[in-house]
Order: structure tokens, then C-alpha cells, then sequence
């Protein structure tokens, strides 16, 4: 059954939804209510919810919450936000409500054609990130591939790192790069962006100096079992890995060796518990695995890292 809280904070009525309730009441009341009701309904990140999700009915940002607490909402303003919890409650994650996500200090326009990015994504920035400045190699031209781009996350963020890279990002979602595409223009960073459908690295020319992917890895037995807020909203297509969860490696592995410059990165996103047999995979081409995969903030390891033979 679908609640919502009447004018006494702690009593409850049913399915017509709290514009009613809402509006006349004061920025700092609504938060609250909405805030519990989101308690009601399970979800762990109410709080964080309601913030990001009252600023964009309002068009407000965290100061301006804070600053018009006292502000009474008008009952058109009680129904944006009465929409947006609506949809929050039947499983729909933030993002998708708002059309966009941040990832690595990067506002991202977002589509039902893309996935959301995740900061367990950002270990594979990090990562390429860290070896290049161990390197030397952060201010020279460097060519990269993210393979399977999405909305651009991760080229996206790299190249704003990177002042002089330039970057392809591939994707069989023509509707998922033109996201991407726009992405780019908005982050000014189009000049050094280009998009093409293909299947991971089928139809690049090398050599690239980085190649970077966070492709689908997900069993197709255990998407059932994934997080309504995934399972319902990602595309499939960018969740399915396949039977064993390692169908696009299989592809991407192989691409890789024969895409790398010499002295090459290949960066991968991988998930729990795959590190070990993406690393077996790669190998398998004559890639040289590093020993160990980086770890997300969890301590999982994340991204696998490997390298082309200079000679």
C-alpha cells in the first residue's frame, strides 16, 4: 500500500499522494515529512533523497534550502515534489528522476539508454589516472578508447585529467552516444570526443595509448536478484555479462592486444569476485597482468589493470 502524511506528522492515509499535504507547508516542514516517509518505505538514503530531490522541484541548492527553510511551498510546488516522490517510492533511483548524475566532479546527462555511473566506476579513473602521473605522462598527447562509453563517464572524466588526450568511446547504443554526445558539448570537452557504435573495439583503428571499459558483467542468472533500482531501470544490455558473467572480457581481451600501442594500458572494471579470471583472460592474449586488481572504497578489487609489451 502506497502512504502518505496528513497535517499530523505522525498519522498516515492512503494512495493520493501529499501534494495536498505538502503545499502551505514550509521547505524545512516537507523535508522532514518526506524524509520520514521515505524511512517508511525502506529506503536507506532518505534523507540525501529528499535534499536532492526537494532542490530540484524548488530549483534550489543546498544553501538555498537552508536559507528559504521558512518558505511555504505553493501547491504547484508541492506537486512537483509530491511527483518526484511518487517516483522514488515505486523504486526509481534519484538520477533517473533527475536526469542526470555526478561522476568524478562531472555533471552527466543521463537517459533510459544508459546506465548510471557508479563511484565504484571512478576506481577505473583512479587507476589509469595514478599509473600516468607515475609515468610522466599526464601533459602529453595520449589517444584513448573506453569501450563501451555509455553516457562517457569515464572518457569524459579522463579527459578533463588529461589536458592533452584525445578519446573515442564506442557503445552499441546509438541513442546511449548521442547522451554521450551531449555530454561532451556540455563539459566543453567535444573537440576531443568522438563517438562511434561498434561493438567494444570492432572497427577502431589503433594505436591507443589507453584503453578503458566498464562492460557488462553481470550473470544473466543474478540480474533477477539485483537492486530494483538496477534491475528495473539500467538497460539490460549494459547489465547482462552473460552465463558466467565474462562474455564481454572474452570479446574486449583480444581487441585490446591488437588496439594497445606498445607500452599500452588496458584499464577494465570488473566485478566482485572476477578479478582473478579477467586477469586469466587478458593473460591469455600476451598482456602482462598486474599482480593485484585495484580496490574500490569497499575494498573490493575493481578494476584490473594490464600492459602491452614496449618491444
Amino acid at each position: 500500500m502506497d502512504f502518505c502524511l496528513r497535517r499530523d506528522d505522525n498519522a498516515w492515509v492512503g494512495d493520493e499522494g501529499m501534494t495536498d499535504s505538502l503545499a502551505g507547508r514550509s521547505i524545512e516542514t516537507a523535508r522532514r515529512l518526506l524524509t520520514k516517509r521515505f524511512e517508511a518505505a525502506g529506503i536507506g538514503s532518505a534523507a540525501l533523497d529528499t535534499r536532492m530531490l526537494t532542490g530540484a522541484a524548488l530549483g534550489l541548492d543546498l544553501t538555498g534550502l537552508i536559507a528559504q527553510g521558512s518558505r511555504q511551498l505553493t501547491h504547484e510546488d508541492a506537486a512537483r515534489l509530491d511527483a518526484f516522490a511518487q517516483r522514488r517510492l515505486a523504486g526509481e533511483p534519484v538520477a533517473r528522476i533527475l536526469g542526470t548524475k555526478e561522476f568524478w566532479g562531472l555533471p552527466l546527462r543521463l537517459s533510459a539508454d544508459t546506465l548510471v555511473p557508479r563511484p565504484d566506476t571512478e576506481t577505473v579513473v583512479e587507476a589509469s589516472l595514478d599509473i600516468l602521473r607515475a609515468e610522466g605522462r599526464i601533459g602529453v598527447p595520449l589517444r584513448i578508447a573506453d569501450l563501451g562509453t555509455g553516457s562517457g563517464a569515464i572518457l569524459l572524466a579522463l579527459l578533463s585529467e588529461l589536458p592533452n588526450a584525445t578519446g573515442v568511446g564506442t557503445d552499441l547504443s546509438a541513442a546511449a552516444l548521442d547522451i554521450a554526445k551531449d555530454n561532451a558539448q556540455a563539459l566543453g570537452l567535444a573537440p576531443r570526443a568522438a563517438f562511434i557504435v561498434g561493438d567494444y573495439g570492432q572497427g577502431l583503428t589503433g594505436p591507443f595509448d589507453l584503453i578503458v571499459s566498464n562492460p557488462p558483467y553481470v550473470r544473466t542468472a543474478d540480474i533477477a536478484s539485483l537492486a530494483p533500482e538496477v534491475r528495473d531501470h539500467d538497460p539490460r544490455l549494459a547489465l547482462d555479462g552473460g552465463g558466467d558473467g565474462l562474455k564481454a572480457y572474452r570479446r574486449i581481451a583480444p581487441q585490446a592486444d591488437g588496439l594497445l600501442a606498445p607500452d599500452g594500458l588496458l584499464v577494465l572494471e570488473v566485478g566482485q569476485g572476477q578479478a582473478d579470471d579477467v586477469a586469466r583472460l587478458i593473460a591469455a592474449t600476451g598482456l602482462t597482468v598486474s599482480e593485484s586488481p585495484r580496490a574500490d572504497l569497499a575494498g573490493i578489487g575493481r578494476a584490473v589493470t594490464a600492459r602491452k609489451s614496449p618491444s
